[in-house]
């Protein structure tokens, strides 16, 4: 059977556990902690003091004049167990019993709240999440201060036994999406997750589609905003990425900065945003299919101009791509894996000279080069990282197609991905809502950043129990002192 005094032999095995006894005129307290966890300050002044001031103190007394709010009595080994590997002091009282005095005494080692280095932002917050999941609940609750605003926490991985805390506010979101989420994060059985990417994976809809269904962000800003619209986030003790759902398509290629903006602004912006990953998907397959099968095609202001560029090409056209498509990868992947600076200078050095000697080698011509930058610049523009290393790897099944069947390749091409998400969905959610199914409601804030005025109501694909955000009779009502 599970005991105390077996959980201290086998704690002692690991040399940073510290196992002492503390003598009175009764009976001996025992003291056990991890002294890579514990913060000694807290220990020694609050917790250890109160021993060393009264030879005789009972176990309730003791219990009683520890200054720490967060304690507990318990009995129930598997919890002693996990308490002490997570920091906490276990004080155990005589040989024989198996109560013991839980304290939080665990030290906080990590990094402060910083700006946020992935989703940058001119205007709006610069706070951004970081590997404490209590600092980034406190992130998140001083953002949405009301008692609606409900947090479960759960735990996952046999071995790392990771903290994941469920964020929602109860009647806003959807039972049903709650429910569904909680049970697939109960269902995960593996060992090792350590960060909430990992458990995006796991509780996916379909995990073999290269499409995401759940955002990531680093901006506490964006997950109130999230959570108030009905969706629910879901953090890990030692990720600074939330994770929210259920998402549509569309979601993915607005950003919060959006919001910060004039509606008008915001609603370019975003036009631009949507342009460009079209462009960054079909520029360089159309560039097979015209030059291989429909030259045709090509206007005669253009004409010159491509084939004198590709006169002295010796590859055919998709060879060409390929060679510059996997360049330009080879390029983002050395920057992203290198230290900062070095990171920037690669990038920037090596695509001018690989470009420029490229094209003097007769590699690749002028025409596709321009193509190709544009192509990777448009690429950048998606604000989830997620989505634009899928929108990288979409261009390469479009760009074989091409070189199969031209035009005609690309068009089934893209049948087969607009197949592919209308079966898609995001916690039982359609992944195409409100375009299919189609809701008209539901457009003002897809393609365009409407005025506040027209937030009046929630989108009805999130299914909120309480749709109205305030009444839409009065939104445009401006009253001044003097009136």
């Amino acid at each position: 059977m599970n005991s105390v005094p077996r959980l201290w032999k086998e704690l002692s095995e690991s040399s940073d556990f510290v196992c002492y006894e503390h003598q009175t005129n009764t009976a001996p307290f025992f003291i056990g902690y991890f002294k890579s966890l514990a913060e000694p300050e807290l220990l020694h002044q609050h917790i250890l003091s109160c021993l060393s001031n009264d030879s005789d103190i009972s176990f309730d007394d003791l219990y009683h004049s520890i200054p720490v709010a967060e304690k507990e009595i318990s009995f129930v080994w598997d919890l002693i167990q996990n308490k002490i590997l997570r920091g906490n002091v276990a004080i155990q009282y005589g040989h024989q019993s198996h109560h013991c005095i839980l304290v939080n005494a665990a030290a906080f080692k990590g990094r402060n709240v910083t700006i946020p280095e992935i989703e940058f932002t001119v205007e709006g917050s610069k706070e951004a999440f970081v590997e404490s999941l209590d600092i980034n609940l406190n992130l998140i609750r001083k953002r949405v201060p009301i008692p609606e605003l409900r947090i479960k926490e759960l735990t996952v991985g046999s071995i790392s036994k990771s903290r994941v805390a469920i964020v929602y506010i109860k009647g806003v979101t959807n039972e049903q999406y709650l429910n569904t989420l909680i049970q697939r994060i109960e269902d995960v059985q593996f060992d090792q997750v350590t960060d909430s990417t990992l458990l995006q994976q796991m509780i996916e809809d379909n995990s073999n589609s290269i499409f995401p269904q759940t955002i990531g962000t680093e901006r506490p800003d964006y997950v109130a905003w999230a959570v108030s619209s009905g969706q629910i986030c879901v953090l890990m003790d030692g990720s600074p990425t939330a994770v929210f759902a259920p998402v549509n398509l569309w979601l993915f290629f607005i950003t919060y900065e959006d919001y910060y903006l004039p509606w008008i602004i915001g609603t370019i912006l975003r036009l631009i945003r949507m342009f460009s990953v079209l462009f960054s998907v079909f520029a360089t397959p159309l560039y097979v299919a015209v030059i291989t099968y429909h030259g045709q095609g090509i206007s005669n202001v253009f004409l010159p101009t491509i084939v004198s560029s590709r006169i002295n090409v010796p590859f055919p056209p998709v060879v060409e791509v390929l060679i510059m498509e996997l360049v330009i990868e080879l390029l983002r992947e050395a920057g992203a894996r290198l230290p900062t600076k070095i990171g920037q200078t690669i990038g920037i050095v090596g695509g001018i000279v690989l470009g420029t000697a490229a094209v003097e080698a007769a590699l690749t011509s002028n025409f596709l080069l321009i193509i190709v930058a544009l192509s990777a610049l448009a690429s950048f523009t998606t604000p989830i990282f997620r989505m634009s290393a899928t929108i990288r790897i979409l261009r390469f099944p479009f760009i074989f197609a091409a070189q199969l069947w031209g035009l005609l390749g690309i068009v089934i091409c893209t049948l087969a991905m607009v197949s592919h998400l209308l079966r898609l969905t995001s916690l039982g959610m359609p992944y195409l809502v409100p375009f299919y199914p189609f809701r008209t409601s539901d457009l003002y804030d897809t393609v365009i950043r409407p005025p506040y005025s027209k937030f009046h109501h929630r989108f009805s694909f999130f299914r909120s129990p309480k749709p109205v955000r305030f009444d839409k009779k009065n939104a445009n009502k401006k009253r001044d002192i003097d009136e």
